[in-house]
């Protein structure tokens, strides 16, 4: 669409990228209906494409910022720091670069002043920050976080990475002191329905690059049959690449009524201080579960599960397994998840991994195409030599006589 010059009206539901003037300077302006949520990993899956999210998310992780591009989202307003400056996250980076409109605003005040669905324009004046309008108005302004500015801030964060891992040491030592039970294997299990006993599982959890690596394990899934552990948000994951969860684990907040339905053994994950807010909502429904109280996360507590059933290979579909991402996720129960790792480390292996050493078997529909092809260059053969066509009619004549 040619560049245009309107003044920013927020009474029609304008979508796209527009060039409007001000003072005759040329702004970036991006229009559509705004769509609030203060946890992102719900917020996305009700976006449409042209969407303006709304969100108050500290430090955008990769693995967020990748489902807002996903989405479809043509501009991020931000209600806390996209980069809080503790570690270069590359959530804000990544948006820039998809051409998404990143806007840091000072406070929430929007979820108070909007609703689900209201038609907004939000403009980039460039050194002057951004603007949110609503029917003409000015609501609120903010920083715009511009590819420069955020490639800047990611190199200076890299070397000043010195400070993010002493508090990940820090936070480690801290969990091996209050999570010693979890760790030594001292945690009460109840009896579960799922067999783990000497199978492979697969613990999925929405996490970077999960989709793919779905993708690329389906010759082993196929092969291997190995039980499908889903962490929160990864059943729908599951759903959505055709495949059935044994056991959803967490706190059931990013799950799906129809993944909650589908028939998985359900594990509430309950926290060192009593809150287990998946209780709350699977009584409401109905359904069935069980109680594991562990400190920890809840993808801790999955691999743990299967760990201590007697799972005799853990695969690893979108969890963190590797310090930059340990990192870019921020959170203090992320020193947990690593210790986890240490205490399975033996029967634990990473997707990629399994990707790159296991070797497919023949499926069958290869092996009946070769078998087909065989039959007809036989009997291509047979007809094209007479002294094989009257054998094969004798011997037709003599099995006839045989079965009268």
């Amino acid at each position: 669409m040619p560049p245009t010059s309107p003044s920013p009206r927020g009474d029609e539901p304008l979508r796209g990228n527009v060039v409007p003037l001000y003072g005759g300077v040329p702004a970036a302006t991006v229009a559509g209906p705004v769509r609030p949520g203060r946890k992102t990993k719900l917020l996305v899956k009700h976006l449409r494409r042209g969407d303006v999210a709304l969100i108050d998310h500290l430090d955008i992780d990769r693995v967020s910022a990748e489902e807002l591009i996903a989405a479809g989202a043509t501009a991020v307003l931000n209600c806390s720091a996209s980069s809080g400056g503790t570690y270069p996250n590359l959530g804000p980076q990544l948006l820039v670069e998809a051409g998404i409109l990143l806007v840091d605003l000072p406070d929430d005040s929007l979820f108070e002043i909007l609703s689900d669905g209201d038609p907004i324009v939000v403009v980039d004046r460039g050194p002057a920050g951004g603007q949110v309008l609503h029917r003409g108005e000015v609501i609120a302004g903010g920083e715009v976080l511009d590819l420069g500015r955020v490639r800047a801030d990611t190199q200076a964060r890299r070397r000043e990475i010195g400070e993010a891992l002493e508090r990940f040491a820090h936070n480690t030592i801290e969990h091996m002191r209050e999570e010693r039970e979890l760790l030594a294997g001292r945690i009460e299990l109840p009896r579960f329905a799922t067999d783990f006993r000497d199978r492979s599982t697969l613990v999925v959890v929405r996490g970077v690059g999960h989709q793919h690596d779905l993708r690329v394990l389906r010759p082993f899934i196929r092969d291997m049959r190995p039980l499908l552990v889903a962490v929160d948000g990864g059943a729908e994951s599951l759903l959505e690449a055709g495949l059935t969860p044994d056991m959803i684990v967490g706190d059931m907040d990013s799950a799906g009524e129809d993944a909650l339905r589908c028939g998985a053994e359900l594990v509430v994950h309950s926290y060192p201080d009593g809150r287990a807010p998946g209780r709350h909502r699977l009584e409401e429904l109905g359904l069935d579960f069980k109680l594991v109280p562990a400190p920890g996360t809840s993808q801790d507590v999955a691999m743990l599960i299967a760990a201590e059933k007697g799972a005799r290979l853990i695969v690893s579909v979108g969890s963190q397994f590797n310090l930059v991402e340990f990192l870019d996720r921020n959170r203090k129960g992320m020193s947990s998840t690593f210790l986890t790792r240490l205490r399975i480390g033996e029967i634990l292996v990473d997707a990629k991994g399994v990707n790159r050493l296991y070797r497919p078997r023949p499926g069958l529909t290869p092996l009946l195409v070769v078998i087909v092809a065989g039959l007809i260059a036989l009997v291509a053969v047979v007809w094209m030599t007479p002294a094989l066509r009257d054998v094969v009619e004798l011997l037709w004549l003599k099995v006839q006589l045989l079965f009268g």
